[in-house]
């Protein structure tokens, strides 16, 4: 049952990948051309907040995100926030929206702001419309606006399945282990920059698929690293989760480096932080940490709470150098969650009418 007048607010995480896509076979839905794994980040580590609210007294549909409202026709914002069109149809109403959301961490600098803002859309709205959808169908739904979103949608070690369908039903997110499967593992969230990327993840993919003939290798070894990284996870083996991570990520970004123009996220601050982990795992004699970086210079170093000391204090010295911003650790996190009316973000001044 549709709700309207009354504004339902959610707070959701980003994911990281350890094992990435990157280039799309519909680009329309979303569908990848490999599958990809993650690990949802906690709540506490890095979150988006969303409150939305359904109005018949609106006369248009109103975005504000991280207090700046957003222009409805500019086509990147349009594209994402086609999934409320989509829902709305479901819920065959014809009110207007306002959408509230805040990312309490950097937008669009590599940080998968785009997962949790489209991922804690879909789950209150879900909530707002009155739909039933289980985590399955949100991720669907979700995929469409984001394709990391779909994994944000659960918690703990998630596997989004590429699927083989033309109409994307058989592409959807699932949770491989729980947020306490592994309480050991964590996550060293490296802030190196906060500026927004130059080239938007969309665009880096469609000219990657377009023009780089190394393409269709990358997605065929990614299938295979993650079926190696899935029996790492569960046999807890922090080495071989930090050997595949390492490798896919270096992977990707040399693909993005062949691309034609060449794609470059990554800053000598990311590169630093490379060697640090590579120099460590060399003075251990095998790797206990590994990194991974998405479409930005900003790194995830990947460890166990018994190495957890080693890595913080190769990376403060990265910090004393001035090469490193901020590390913030995370924990496997859960899944989006309804907060209560009292947290909304919307104010009188923004409904416009």
């Amino acid at each position: 049952m549709v709700t309207l007048d009354k504004a339902f607010t959610a707070e959701g995480s980003p994911n990281i990948a350890l094992i990435k896509y990157w280039g799309k076979r519909n680009e329309r839905l979303i569908l990848p051309h490999n599958s990809s794994l993650s690990i949802t980040f906690d709540h506490k580590a890095l979150r988006t907040v969303t409150s939305v609210m359904f109005s018949k007294k609106l006369k248009k549909d109103i975005f504000y995100l991280d207090g700046k409202k957003q222009d409805l026709n500019d086509r990147d914002i349009r594209e994402r926030f086609s999934i409320v069109e989509k829902m709305r149809r479901m819920a065959k109403t014809p009110a207007r929206v306002i959408v509230v959301s805040q990312n309490y961490f950097p937008t669009a600098s590599g940080l998968a702001s785009s997962a949790s803002g489209i991922a804690t859309l879909v789950y209150v709205i879900n909530k707002a419309l009155g739909l039933g959808l289980n985590a399955k169908e949100m991720s669907i739904i979700a995929r469409q606006g984001s394709g990391s979103a779909s994994r944000s949608l659960f918690g703990g070690v998630v596997v989004w399945n590429k699927g083989k369908r033309h109409d994307g039903k058989d592409s959807f997110a699932q949770q491989l282990f729980k947020e306490d499967y592994w309480p050991q593992l964590i996550d060293n969230i490296v802030v190196v920059s906060t500026s927004k990327k130059k080239v938007p993840s969309r665009a880096g993919m469609r000219t990657t698929v377009n023009t780089n003939p190394l393409f269709k290798q990358r997605a065929s070894s990614a299938q295979s690293r993650l079926a190696e990284i899935k029996k790492a996870f569960k046999a807890k083996d922090i080495s071989k989760v930090a050997e595949c991570t390492i490798a896919d990520s270096n992977e990707m970004h040399a693909l993005m480096l062949s691309t034609i123009p060449s794609i470059r996220y990554l800053n000598s601050a990311s590169y630093a932080v490379m060697d640090a982990i590579d120099e460590l795992n060399a003075r251990e004699g095998k790797a206990i940490a590994g990194y991974t970086f998405d479409a930005g210079p900003n790194a995830n170093i990947i460890t166990i709470s018994k190495y957890q000391g080693k890595v913080t204090r190769a990376l403060s010295r990265l910090k004393k150098g001035g090469m490193i911003l901020y590390v913030k650790t995370s924990r496997l996190g859960e899944g989006p969650r309804i907060l209560p009316e009292s947290r909304s973000l919307i104010k009188k001044s923004m409904l416009g009418r």
